[in-house]
C-alpha cells in the first residue's frame, strides 16, 4: 500500500470553563483540525488558543459550523429554511476567519457539524444553501463532505473545491450516510477495530456497512471525533499503523 490521506479531528468543541477532548495532543496527530465557530460549541478564546495550537503544530485549519445548540452539541436538527440555515453557516465561518486574522492563520475549508452535516448529507436543497452560503463568503474556501453525500454532489456542481471523507469512529448505512448516533454499534471505540476497518478499506475502496454488503467510497480524508474518549489513542494507533503501511498524511488542502 502506497499513498497519501489527510486526518482530521472536530476540535476546539469546549466553550468558556468547559473543555472537550484533548486538542494539544490532537493537535499533535492530525494533519487538519475543524473547529467549532461558537455554534455548537466554541467561543473567542477558545477559537483563539486552538488556533494558535493548530498554527503551531503546522495544521490545516477548517471552520466547523453547526446548528447554535449547545445543550445539544449541535446533534439535534433545529428546525431552519436552507437560506436560513446559509446564514447561520456564514455567521459562524465569519467568526473563526476573524478570530484567525489575530493569529494569523488562514481558515481553508468548511466541514458541517453533527445534525447540520448529516442533514446536508442527505437534503440537497440544505446542500445547495451551504455550498451557496460559502460561495458567497469566498469561493477559495474548500468544502469537506461525508463521502458520496448531497453535500459533496452540490459542491461540484457549483464548480465549488470539494473533497470527500470517511469516518474512522463511526459505522454506515448501505446509502453511505452514517449510522445515527441514537442506534447501537454507530460509534466505535476499539481503536483495533477502527484501525484494521480503516485498512482494510484503504486496501480495497470499499466500506463496511451495518445492513448489507461494503459499499465503495472515496475519500481525501479521514476524521477521528474528538469527543470521542478515545479519540487521542484511535488517532495515535491509526497514524502509526498508516506509517506502517506505507500511508503518508499530508492536509488534503494546503492553507
Amino acid at each position: 500500500m502506497s499513498r497519501m490521506i489527510d486526518l482530521n479531528a472536530d476540535l476546539g468543541e469546549g466553550f468558556g470553563p468547559w473543555s472537550m477532548g484533548d486538542d494539544a495532543a490532537m493537535l499533535s496527530l492530525v494533519t487538519s483540525a475543524n473547529l467549532a465557530c461558537g455554534g455548537h460549541a466554541g467561543d473567542p478564546e477558545t477559537m483563539f488558543a486552538t488556533l494558535k495550537l493548530a498554527a503551531k503544530n503546522g495544521v490545516t485549519v477548517g471552520a466547523h459550523p453547526g446548528y447554535s445548540d449547545r445543550e445539544g452539541f449541535g446533534r439535534r436538527i433545529i428546525p431552519m429554511e436552507p437560506d436560513e440555515i446559509g446564514r447561520m453557516v456564514v455567521a459562524q465561518i465569519g467568526a473563526l476567519m476573524g478570530i484567525a486574522a489575530l493569529v494569523p492563520t488562514p481558515i481553508a475549508y468548511v466541514k458541517p457539524h453533527g445534525a447540520l452535516g448529516n442533514l446536508a448529507a442527505a437534503n440537497r436543497g440544505v446542500a445547495e444553501a451551504i455550498v451557496a452560503a460559502v460561495q458567497h463568503l469566498s469561493p477559495k474556501l474548500a468544502l469537506l463532505a461525508i463521502s458520496g453525500t448531497e453535500l459533496e454532489h452540490a459542491a461540484r456542481a457549483a464548480k465549488q473545491p470539494v473533497y470527500s471523507e470517511i469516518f474512522a469512529d463511526r459505522t454506515y448505512q448501505s446509502n453511505g450516510q452514517l449510522v445515527p448516533r441514537s442506534s447501537k454499534g454507530a460509534v466505535i471505540h476499539d481503536v483495533d477495530e477502527a484501525s484494521d476497518r480503516l485498512l482494510r478499506y484503504l486496501e480495497t475502496g470499499l466500506m463496511p456497512v451495518l445492513d448489507g454488503p461494503p459499499i465503495p467510497l472515496a475519500a481525501h480524508s479521514v476524521c477521528v471525533h474528538g469527543d470521542n474518549p478515545s479519540s487521542v489513542n484511535m488517532a495515535r494507533a491509526i497514524k502509526a499503523r498508516l506509517a506502517a503501511s506505507g500511508v503518508t498524511l499530508a492536509p488534503f488542502v494546503r492553507s
